[in-house]
């Protein structure tokens, strides 16, 4: 069984955040994630809900959808009835929230001005129920030795949630430059997504 030891949410976002962003078309499990020291978002999210069950929180991801840009899956942990998340993203300002948010709505919202594309667009669109990690347990997903990408495919059968109205899109102001900049400081250009523009 996949036993990291970490001792609270904000050390496994210390980890997180010490490992290379993964660029490769791949998802593995949270065990190579931890021998091998990257990881992408999805494994990242993937990784965090490991660690999260390991403390006694039930494994649960996110999907935050976007437009002109790439979802992005977070593990979300619950204290004092508030809601955090632990998180890797190629991006810095989309990674760790303090478990201080009411709702999953008010959740994904902290995300909102800080989820832009390259092009400065502001991209966050809906966020989905949480997927429960738990019906994969047979599958062996924290440990096994074989690739994830079949569980993004259990977030079709979730209910999302829109976070905007067509006219608050139409509204929408530009990423200002210095955001950009500190958003993209250390990311990996392959991993980046290249938007429509």
């Amino acid at each position: 069984m996949f036993r990291p030891g970490f001792g609270s949410p904000a050390e496994i976002q210390r980890f997180l955040d010490s490992i290379p962003y993964n660029a490769k078309e791949e998802c593995k499990p949270p065990e190579r994630v931890f021998t091998e020291k990257n990881a992408h978002c999805f494994e990242g999210a993937l990784f965090a809900a490991a660690c999260l069950r390991e403390l006694g929180y039930p494994p649960l991801v996110v999907d935050l959808k976007a437009w002109n840009d790439d979802d992005h899956v977070i593990a979300v942990f619950r204290e004092r009835g508030c809601w955090g998340a632990v998180a890797k993203s190629n991006f810095t300002t989309l990674r760790f929230r303090e478990p201080v948010y009411r709702n999953l709505r008010e959740l994904a919202m902290s995300y909102f001005d800080f989820y832009f594309n390259t092009l400065g667009q502001k991209t966050l669109r809906a966020y989905s129920r949480p997927l429960k990690l738990e019906r994969y347990d047979g599958c062996r997903w924290a440990d096994g030795d074989d690739d994830l990408e079949y569980i993004a495919d259990g977030f079709n059968r979730l209910p999302y949630y829109p976070l905007l109205g067509e006219e608050q899109i139409a509204g929408l102001s530009p990423v200002p430059d210095h955001l950009l900049q500190a958003g993209l400081a250390g990311s990996n250009p392959e991993g980046l997504y290249v938007p429509k523009e």
